[in-house]
């Protein structure tokens, strides 16, 4: 028994010993990993950045508008009538005086041949009255009463040739018709609507700015605008009217442009963008608007600097986060008024996924270039 006893007790330590010494043996090796670990620190960041540069912007306020004819009607029915002629078809070009529609006259045109007839015989008497007048064969009565009746009937003249004119419907200026809503034969109210007329060669665009911007811009500064319709062409013209009156609701002033439109591209109710140049330029230290990490609690920026391992002694690149002011944006880039200086390398693409002291490596082969005036090619 006492054997057994013994036996049991050697066996037990035995494995005692032998668990000890893989435990031994395993902590040694955890060590020297984590060791290992010390030394090679997280694995950098891929990133492209970008050198803070200074440019000279052009100071400019912008605004979204609308185009207007300079000259743009709509044509309406001034008095009831049955359509007789049709004289021009839809988006046709017609000259100022051209007659458009005609409504049916026969009636004043048969009432105008008689008041003619009697007009004409009214003038005969007229003239012999005035020289048995000046013989002093007839009473000045008489001649009041032929001279009232003359001018009685040509005033009923002029009153047909009146309502003959207002139903012949001409194109008050020159410019191009758009879809007629009348037909031939058919019976049209006083007011009913028959077709528009529009200018082309000159446009207005018309747009608002806030009351603060009314100390910096005065007609004659040059607009441009840009329309998602064409959106490789710029359109310039000259800013020609500003509204005296501010808005007392909006506390915003109304402004208009004109431009030169030969090539008819800028139609009437085009949504465009306007940009009024101002005479200033402004030196501004510029970063692109990718590089900005925006948070509630203010925006920053990834600076990027050289720095010694102080176990190793290499030298790695590492990123350090930086608190900014901002100012305009433009294009590609974004102002930046204080938090940072000139010459300073900020990473441009990847800023989302660092870390204050994050270790980095810098790849601008891909990185697209920002430009003041982005025109992407699918946009």
């Amino acid at each position: 028994m006492v054997k057994k006893i013994i036996f049991a007790l050697c066996i037990f330590a035995g494995l005692a010993l032998a668990l000890l010494f893989i435990l031994g043996t395993k902590k040694d090796s955890f060590d020297a990993m984590a060791e290992a670990g010390k030394l090679m620190g997280p694995m950098p960041e891929s990133v492209a950045t970008f050198t803070a540069e200074r440019q000279s912007w052009i100071d400019s306020v912008q605004a979204i508008g609308s185009i207007d004819p300079v000259q743009g009607v709509r044509l309406d029915a001034e008095v009831a009538g049955v359509v007789s002629a049709l004289n021009f078809k839809n988006g046709q070009d017609v000259e100022a005086g051209d007659v458009l529609v005609q409504l049916d006259i026969t009636v004043e045109a048969a009432l105008l041949n008689s008041n003619k007839a009697s007009a004409n015989l009214a003038k005969i008497e007229l003239d012999r009255a005035k020289r048995l007048r000046g013989t002093d064969s007839i009473a000045q009565s008489q001649l009041d009463r032929a001279q009232a009746d003359f001018d009685k009937a040509t005033a009923q003249m002029q009153n047909l040739e009146a309502i003959i004119e207002r139903k012949t419907i001409r194109a008050p200026f020159s410019g191009r018709t758009g879809i007629r809503q009348i037909n031939l034969g058919q019976y049209l109210s006083q007011g009913a609507p028959i077709v528009t007329l529009q200018s082309y060669d000159q446009v207005f665009v018309n747009f608002t700015l806030p009351q603060q911007a009314i100390a910096r811009i005065k007609t004659g500064m040059q607009v441009t605008l840009q329309s998602d319709v064409y959106p490789d062409l710029l359109f310039e013209g000259v800013l020609t009217a500003i509204s005296p009156q501010i808005d007392p609701t909006t506390r915003t002033v109304k402004l208009q442009g004109t431009l030169e439109n030969a090539d008819e591209l800028l139609r009437p109710g085009l949504f465009v963008k306007v940009t009024v140049t101002l005479p200033k330029k402004n030196d501004v230290l510029v970063v692109p608007a990718t590089s900005i990490v925006y948070a509630p609690y203010g925006n920053s920026i990834f600076k990027v600097v050289a720095e010694t391992d102080e176990a190793t002694g290499a030298a790695t690149t590492i990123v350090k986060q930086s608190f900014i002011r901002t100012g305009k944006h433009m294009g590609d880039f974004v102002s930046v008024i204080e938090g940072i200086e000139e010459g300073d390398e900020v990473v441009s693409a990847g800023a989302f996924k660092l870390r204050n002291g994050m270790p980095v490596t810098i790849h601008n082969e891909m990185a697209p270039k920002p430009e003041l005036a982005p025109n992407p090619k699918n946009s």
